[in-house]
């Protein structure tokens, strides 16, 4: 059967296999794809899109651990957060780039309380906040658990199988990219901080400041 002519109308197929390409030079396009990308995301990349723009039997992770090689030396890397990958620049030039004053500050800015009680929904989640207020020893008040859903910190988890099904807290997508977290398993183990002296076992607020520095700025366009 005839192949049938794309007419000057149609935009041009997408060679994503790259097959008639040598295999080293394939292998490289597809690490400059998947930078380009990134490069070009506001917001870290997950791995659906980024299979998108490589070959069927390439592999994702590998490409990555070759891109983040050639990066080494570099004030920024490739690192996983959230599900996806994204550029971030090195905690070494958080400093560099505040002096600079080149790039907008994106921190939000949590209250005391607040980061009380985001802390205790990011270990022990999903918890309600009755839960939470059991925690910390004291009520916490719906409108801090409201001020938290519109940083986008935490969002409604299941509700709770207690008496009257009242709904449970969870930490959000938002919160591991705020915080450059790959997954929640990234989350500091509280007893290593308590070890360490960094919290006392009755207090969560200062676990705040153990969470990765919020001065690692993304690398790329703003969004």
């Amino acid at each position: 059967m005839a192949r049938r002519r794309r007419t000057d109308a149609e935009p041009p197929i997408f060679d994503a296999e790259l097959a008639d390409m040598p295999a080293d030079l394939r292998w490289r396009e597809w690490m400059n794809r998947i930078e380009a990308v990134l490069f070009a995301a506001p917001k870290p990349v997950d791995r659906e899109a980024l299979a998108r723009v490589i070959g069927r039997d390439a592999s994702i992770d590998l490409l990555i651990e070759d891109i983040r090689e050639g990066l080494r030396g570099k004030p920024y890397d490739v690192v996983s957060i959230a599900g996806g990958w994204a550029f971030r620049t090195r905690t070494a030039y958080a400093d560099t780039i505040a002096a600079s004053a080149a790039v907008p500050d994106r921190a939000i800015d949590l209250t005391q309380n607040e980061a009380m009680v985001l802390v205790s929904i990011a270990y022990h989640q999903p918890v309600t906040r009755a839960g939470v207020s059991e925690i910390l020893g004291r009520e916490v008040s719906r409108d801090v658990i409201g001020a938290l859903r519109d940083k986008d910190m935490i969002t409604a988890g299941p509700r709770s199988p207690t008496a009257g099904a009242p709904f449970t807290y969870v930490t959000t997508k938002g919160f591991l990219e705020h915080f450059s977290l790959g997954t929640l398993r990234d989350l500091p183990e509280i007893e290593a901080l308590q070890d360490a002296g960094l919290i006392a076992s009755s207090d969560s607020s200062s676990a705040v400041s153990a969470l990765p520095t919020l001065g690692t700025e993304d690398f790329g366009p703003a969004p």
